[in-house]
């Protein structure tokens, strides 16, 4: 790029000596839990159900394999049941030497449950995590990105080092769990155009409209986000799901990306735990989260509360 891009200012960071910016790999391994907590009824549907389990029985191997090939340590964001139903899967990917997260039970709905449901799904995911794979993860990740705001709270109840659901940032930042509560976990901000849902994902009937881009463009496109994120010494994280990018030309392009990331003088590519745990240990502005009531509507005004920015301790 020969314009930099402007760093935010909001979220400022530095990184271990030697790098100047980070960048994550990600994967979401829905499997079939995605579509089964949209639709249960799709379990009836065949077709359906074998593209989804394309990705944990195909593509995670290749993608394991590209790991493999690049020297490069990425992080597997699983939903209990997808762990309960591939077990050799889950594990293959410890012996990767890779990080597991959580990811729901269910890939459950997220938008508007209450607490108790929420901390049912996160204990029932830990549960099955532990059962599989012996591993009690840090890391976390709301199904569809969709945290409430109870859910700090509930992931700090349960010792999680970090969260990677919002998209206010494009560096990571510890947040308090709550306005009124002294303890604080590490955000670890995502963006939707880095997701490879947008570009790929197609399934009659159930997501997509019809137009799977091309790898070509998509690669274009996160190299352009990547160079950003390095020139501006922030955090690039994508979000791929083994049943979309882990098909033969979107893996080639992703590794592509891989190499194109890994030659940036600089970058350092890494774990979503490295970047969490080197957060927790460098920052002390601990952020809260504006929030807005809007008692009745239409007529009645809104009320915004804003965020806040306090110092913490380094961990």
């Amino acid at each position: 790029m020969n314009q930099p891009a402007i760093a935010d200012l909001l979220h400022p960071v530095t990184w271990p000596e030697g790098f100047k910016a980070a960048a994550s790999f990600t994967f979401d391994v829905d499997a079939e839990s995605c579509t089964i907590a949209h639709d249960p009824t799709s379990t009836r549907r065949m077709s359906l159900m074998t593209h989804q389990s394309y990705g944990p029985k195909v593509a995670v191997p290749r993608l394991l394999q590209i790991l493999e090939r690049q020297d490069i340590r990425a992080t597997f964001f699983i939903p209990g049941f997808t762990a309960e139903s591939y077990p050799d899967v889950v594990r293959a990917i410890v012996d990767g030497g890779h990080e597991v997260a959580h990811h729901g039970y269910l890939h459950e709905p997220m938008q508007g449950i209450d607490a108790a449901t929420e901390a049912r799904y996160l204990d029932r995911g830990l549960e099955a995590l532990a059962k599989v794979a012996g591993i009690r993860p840090v890391g976390y990740r709301a199904p569809w990105w969709e945290l409430n705001w109870h859910s700090p709270g509930l992931l700090a109840d349960r010792g999680f080092l970090y969260d990677s659901s919002l998209l206010d940032g494009d560096a990571p930042y510890r947040m308090a769990v709550a306005a009124d509560d002294p303890r604080d976990i590490v955000e670890i901000p995502v963006d939707w155009a880095l997701d490879d849902w947008e570009q790929y994902a197609f399934y009659p009937g159930v997501t997509g409209s019809g137009v799977i881009e091309s790898p070509a463009k998509v690669l274009e496109m996160w190299t352009l986000e990547a160079e950003a994120h390095h020139s501006q010494g922030s955090c690039f994280v994508l979000t791929n799901h083994p049943f979309i990018s882990g098909r033969p030309s979107k893996a080639v392009a992703l590794e592509q990306l891989i190499e194109r990331v890994k030659g940036m003088e600089g970058m350092w590519v890494t774990t979503m735990e490295d970047i969490a745990l080197h957060t927790k240990a460098t920052i002390d502005a601990i952020h809260t989260h504006g929030r807005i009531e809007v008692p009745t509507y239409p007529g009645a005004g809104a009320r915004l509360e804003p965020a806040t920015v306090r110092e913490g301790v380094l961990k």
